[in-house]
């Protein structure tokens, strides 16, 4: 009787054991293969420790990057998208690295890093542009602008207080017809507007939206993929407790067809 209740419960428990290798299974074939291979590019080994964390998958599907696509990407830091982007969008397509000049000059080994980069043949679709924080513009029009972790250093001080308002008008302008505005950032209390931008490095979800759709843009969906209900939105993003596992927000907004 024992030997035929432990079939039993090895038979039920055999399932389970192989529920999250098929749900995983599924993911990947539903992941568009030029997705799978931008992320998969052995060229950005060194990322490869991040992509959990920062979920680059979930990310990169909510931009709705394709191939093809011509990305703008505001303040790029350490290129970690800007070499998915790359990937994803290849040799017909072309990622815009934008530095404003105001954050340059705070991270010229980084603007350098990238410029490295994009000397590379195998990142021939990607050139840094640096120009005026408050003078956004683009070489053409483009399908996709996108920034994470930056949008709330726009009204500081050492960005020139730039209003936001005015770089989502910018951001309008050069995205073409249908494109979209992605914009992932700290989130601060609700209710706090623009407070916290150059103390706790964060801002209100809400006041981001507010703007975006004063200059145009239709709300067009949010992801909850970088939400982390420990962050208790009162702490500086760099503090050790938190740093690397904020609470974060991730909208997009696109531009109305016509």
């Amino acid at each position: 009787m024992r030997t035929l209740v432990l079939a039993a419960m090895i038979a039920l428990a055999l399932p389970t054991a192989h529920a999250a290798p098929a749900a995983q299974a599924t993911t990947h074939r539903t992941q568009p293969p030029y997705l799978t291979a931008a992320i998969d590019d052995p060229a950005r080994q060194a990322d490869r420790a991040d992509d959990a964390r920062r979920k680059i998958a979930q990310v990169m599907a909510f931009a709705q990057v394709k191939p093809g696509d011509k990305v703008l990407e505001l303040i790029p830091g350490s290129g970690y998208f800007t070499r998915v982007f790359s990937g994803v969008v290849g040799p017909k397509g072309h990622v815009y690295a934008l530095w404003p000049n105001e954050y340059a000059a705070e991270s010229q080994t980084d603007v350098a890093n990238l410029r490295k980069l994009a000397g590379e043949p195998h990142y021939a679709n990607v050139s840094v542009l640096t120009q005026p924080a408050a003078q956004l513009d683009a070489p053409e029009s483009v399908d996709v602008v996108f920034t994470s972790q930056n949008y709330h250093d726009y009204p500081d001080k050492f960005m020139g207080h730039v209003d936001p308002v005015v770089l989502d008008r910018q951001v309008f302008k050069v995205l073409k017809p249908g494109g979209v505005f992605v914009v992932i950032d700290h989130v601060a209390p609700a209710g706090s507007g623009m407070r916290d931008t150059d103390t706790l490095h964060r801002i209100d979800p809400a006041i981001v939206r507010q703007q975006a759709e004063s200059a145009g843009f239709v709300f067009d969906g949010q992801s909850d993929a970088l939400r982390n209900s420990a962050d208790p939105h009162t702490i500086k993003v760099f503090d050790k407790s938190i740093r690397g596992h904020t609470d974060q927000f991730m909208y997009r907004f696109r531009k109305p067809a016509k």
